[in-house]
């Protein structure tokens, strides 16, 4: 089967329409109430890897309907105005996700350069998965 576009192109053309914020510019903003960095990755990811200290955990299937005030599963969260930095293991997931979000019109919306893998390879801090559901 011969594909119109594959995922190289697709991640491809996602990283020249979004931002995406260094590890060094990224690791500062933990601290800033004005950011949420949102954990993409599979619930089984989280528990093996463990995440960012204070993410959000927003599975990438429920994104879309987490973010719209029209669906059914919107998490208020996410019209609250904050930065919002997106991450997966390798920035492939969220470069997709950020795209699209920023095409649903989201605000302030980025992800992190190479994903929590890169983060943790850089020795930056990393926190266990929390075990009840972020409830905004």
């Amino acid at each position: 089967m011969k594909l119109k576009m594959g995922y190289a192109e697709l991640i491809a053309h996602a990283m020249a329409e979004i931002e995406t914020v260094p590890l060094p510019k990224a690791e500062p903003l933990l601290d800033d109430p004005n950011v949420v960095f949102v954990d993409i990755r599979d619930i089984r990811e989280l528990e093996r890897e463990g995440m960012i200290p204070n993410a959000l955990h927003a599975p990438r299937g429920m994104l879309e309907f987490w973010v719209d005030p029209d669906s059914p599963y919107y998490k208020p969260i996410f019209g609250e105005g904050k930065r919002l930095i997106l991450y997966c293991a390798s920035a492939w997931r969220s470069a997709l996700a950020t795209e699209t979000l920023q095409r649903m019109g989201v605000p302030n919306i980025c992800h992190l350069e190479g994903g929590f893998s890169a983060w943790k390879k850089a020795g930056l801090p990393t926190a266990e998965k929390i075990s009840k559901p972020h409830n905004n």
